[in-house]
């Protein structure tokens, strides 16, 4: 355990003393002469944050069920606890038994955004754990990392022992259960890693070697033993109903990015957007059923005491069962004035009733993703939805007294001409005038409409794997084309800074060369590049210069269908063949049907995952 003394010194000088000293309702301390396997579970950013995402919530409760377990939570601390910590050479500790992280069997890192890479190094550093595999000793905890982005784990192949490909409940106590064995033996750190690689699903990266072409491209990866796999085949969970999923969560004591009972109704998605990598990775749809759902939802409400229930999913409209799902909800918590929430609503399968139902209890900002401003573009990503989906659902929402609307779209999509940048304008306008066209006495509320751009990065296993990205440039000029066409007050417009999204997609798309420039960026101060006060897009290109690394070669080239990609080597079930045919698709503006209306031959129902689909 830490020294108590200088940690309530600490305290006292920091912003927000809450994110550190755990406590909380529902938090879990165990004894660590009691328990065989201590797991640091890692977010890379803020507590806030952390405790936000329902994979930590997940995974700690699951491991914790264990008894010979300990799960124990750490985040990335804000600067100001950093320097405090340093001052009094507090090392990097977790919230329930303020352990140093260095003392753990595990620390595991999830990975949900490329720009946390910088904060993994700064956690390891504050942990006193050296920052690549190859420097630690025996007694070093393993470094061992999961979630979308290891999808493509090559840019920080150097600083983790081994990655978790897939869904991570069933395999995490696998790798456990088998660490606990191994324990009993007298094997060394490459012995066990030797032992875990036979895994379904474990990439242990220092057992491959990576050959490169004169260009820099990949020319193949080799394993350098004989026995790991040559492809490495992701895991996925089956049945949804059987899997663990938690019936208490923890109550932090500050307010968090979401204060609210996540209830995961689905996993996967049928729709098919081009520019998706959640859509495809996550395939195929898995339901929970109604009746699981209303027994998990029953069980933490009582353990939480929170207001609002939040269905997730990736498109969470697609719920084959949701009205009967949400009345049910409703009729039991509507006297409790327990709301039920949609994070977003797809155009499509926007339904009255279902809405009706919601603004029973409580109502709230209305949020869609058009993603495009035309009809053609929005063939081109495959999202499968027309301008007429819009006004139904928006001249709907008016009549009913919501008068605040957030349009999501993306910049920067492949074909996409200034037609189709400006036609995101026309659609804020559009909505504007949908609101002022009713009778005054029928308008409610004062009209907000938000328009929002995100710059479009290309991302593994997606149809659009192979396109290069817009330049910084060009980015910037067609912001400016649209924010100087919106002269309303009724409209704000907001965008995502193209610094940042260049640097994601030089890390997303990166090769194992990529880790020595996020290593150098750190080096130089970087940490916390998603947080726009801390972000130094030139220290990122200083470090780019220094380490040899030429980011428009992975962020704005377009990719030969016949090169080898730094995620090859990874079987996610859809086939690469598939991926290319979308993209072609998407040249010509050819839609793909919703798979479930008809099988699209994307290969998943065919592959080693035995027909799930």
């Amino acid at each position: 355990m830490i020294d108590m003394n200088k940690f309530n010194k600490v305290l006292k000088r920091v912003i927000k003393p809450a994110r550190y000293i755990g406590m909380e309702i529902n938090s879990i301390v165990k004894d660590f002469n009691n328990v065989d396997v201590k797991f640091a579970f890692a977010f890379p950013d803020i507590y806030e944050v952390g405790m936000s995402h329902l994979g930590l919530h997940i995974l700690y409760n699951l491991l914790n069920e264990k008894e010979y377990i300990a799960c124990e939570r750490v985040f990335a601390p804000w600067v100001d606890m950093e320097e405090e910590m340093k001052k009094e050479e507090i090392p990097l500790f977790t919230l329930e038994n303020r352990e140093p992280i260095g003392n753990f069997d595990f620390v595991g890192f999830t990975l949900q955004y490329e720009m946390s890479y910088t904060n993994i190094v700064n956690m390891l550093h504050l942990g006193n754990i050296p920052i690549l595999s190859k420097d630690r000793e025996e007694e070093d905890p393993f470094i061992i990392a999961g979630g979308p982005c290891a999808y493509n784990p090559e840019p920080i192949a150097d600083i983790i022992d081994f990655f978790v490909i897939g869904e991570g409940e069933e395999v995490i106590l696998e790798i456990l259960e088998k660490y606990r064995e191994f324990k009993k033996t007298s094997g060394t750190k490459l012995d066990f890693l030797k032992e875990v690689s036979q895994i379904q699903g474990v990439y242990v990266p220092r057992f491959y070697e990576i050959h490169y072409n004169k260009d820099n491209t990949i020319k193949e990866m080799v394993p350098i033993l004989e026995d790991v796999p040559k492809t490495i085949e992701k895991r996925i969970v089956k049945d949804l109903d059987k899997v663990y999923f938690p019936e208490k969560l923890i109550i932090p004591y500050i307010e968090t990015v979401h204060d609210r009972i996540p209830l995961e109704i689905f996993r996967g998605c049928t729709r098919g957007c081009r520019f998706c990598q959640a859509g495809i990775i996550y395939r195929p749809v898995r339901e929970k059923s109604p009746e699981k759902l209303l027994d998990l939802a029953k069980k933490l409400v009582e353990e939480t005491g929170y207001e609002n229930i939040s269905l997730t999913s990736l498109s969470s409209c697609d719920y084959s069962q949701l009205e009967l799902l949400i009345s049910q909800l409703i009729d039991r918590y509507e006297e409790d004035k327990i709301g039920v929430s949609l994070p977003s609503l797809r155009l499509d399968s926007f339904s009255i009733d279902i809405l009706k139902k919601i603004e029973k209890v409580r109502k709230t900002g209305l949020t869609f993703a058009p993603e495009a401003g035309s009809q053609r573009l929005r063939d081109v990503i495959n999202k499968g939805i027309d301008e007429k989906d819009l006004t139904t659902a928006v001249s709907y929402a008016f009549k009913e007294g919501w008068s605040t609307v957030k349009l999501y779209f993306m910049i920067g999509l492949p074909t996409e001409t200034d037609e189709d940048v400006l036609g995101i304008k026309e659609l804020g306008y559009k909505v504007k005038d949908m609101f002022f066209i009713l009778p005054k006495e029928e308008r409610r509320g004062n009209l907000k409409i938000t328009l929002s751009t995100s710059c479009f990065v290309p991302k593994p296993f997606t149809p659009f794997q192979w396109v290069g990205q817009d330049s910084i440039d060009e980015f910037y000029r067609k912001i400016n084309l649209l924010r100087n066409s919106i002269r309303d007050r009724k409209i704000v417009y907001n965008y995502h800074d193209p610094k940042l999204s260049y640097l994601e997609a030089v890390v997303a798309r990166g090769d194992r060369k990529v880790g020595k420039a996020i290593i150098k960026a750190w080096e130089k101060g970087c940490k916390f590049d998603g947080w726009s006060e801390k972000f130094n897009y030139d220290l990122w290109i200083e470090a780019f210069e220094e380490t040899g690394i030429n980011g428009d070669f992975y962020a704005l080239r377009e990719r030969d269908m016949e090169e080898v990609l730094p995620w090859d080597f990874i079987n996610i079930g859809v086939s690469k063949k598939y991926l290319i045919k979308e993209y072609e698709k998407a040249k010509i503006g050819k839609l793909t049907r919703d798979c479930r209306l008809g099988c699209t031959g994307c290969g998943i129902n065919q592959s080693y995952l035995g027909g799930v689909c």
